[in-house]
């Protein structure tokens, strides 16, 4: 997925604030679900909300205001309730290594309690793991 870098994405000396690469991937994670059939809206309707319990991230180089990124995202791991998205974000026209990172997310109930993933999830996420790879 592509993101632009805006004046508002940035800090005082014009590099993209460091917290905006959690914005950047939550957003990679929608997106790779949605392209896999999987609807975040609906799963919240139906009662399964994804919770963040770990995240790291590696900052490799700057971006910077008017750059375009490209996020590439894997579910490197996949368990009954939860999963593990990889990130790797590049700046487009170089495709030099910006940022490299990734979340762990639980299934809970809205209340906080851990669920297991539907199946229909859990096949989407297996089908695009099994076709995907972090070098493409």
């Amino acid at each position: 997925m592509e993101i632009k870098i805006y004046y508002e994405d940035t800090d005082c000396g014009g590099v993209v604030y460091y917290a905006n690469y959690l914005k950047y991937f939550e957003r990679a994670r929608t997106h790779y679900l949605e392209m896999r059939g999987v609807s975040v809206s609906g799963l919240m309707n139906e009662g399964t909300v994804f919770v963040v319990v770990r995240a790291e991230l590696d900052y490799r180089s700057p971006a910077r205001y008017g750059d375009t990124l490209l996020i590439d995202t894997v579910v490197s791991d996949l368990s009954a309730a939860s999963m593990t998205f990889a990130h790797v974000v590049k700046e487009k026209a170089s495709g030099r290594v910006i940022v490299e990172g990734a979340a762990r997310l639980a299934a809970t109930d809205g209340n906080g309690k851990v669920k297991r993933l539907d199946k229909a999830v859990v096949a989407a996420l297996q089908s695009g793991a099994d076709k995907e790879s972090l070098n493409g």
